[in-house]
């Protein structure tokens, strides 16, 4: 089910833009029989895929600075020409 969710929810344009980079660099790694261009497109299709790597799964989120509403006056000093 996981996965299932994974697949089919959550698609922006950059995850889309993404796995169809992933694909164009999988099949010219195949076309020109280089095997390392071909794992590293398959590598760069399973990330939007299974929506992995940093920020996709929110392993970069960190929590908003809570205010605690306290306004602190700023002095401010005018200048002379």
């Amino acid at each position: 089910m996981q996965i299932k969710q994974t697949l089919l929810y959550n698609w922006n344009f950059f995850r889309a833009l993404r796995l169809i980079l992933g694909v164009i660099i999988t099949a010219q790694g195949i076309a020109s029989k280089d095997w390392m261009f071909s794992i590293a497109g398959i590598y760069f299709t399973l990330m939007p895929l299974l929506n992995i790597g940093c920020c996709g799964t929110g392993t970069c989120y960190t929590k908003p600075i809570q205010n605690n509403n306290e306004h602190k006056e700023i002095a401010y000093e005018e200048v002379g020409k």
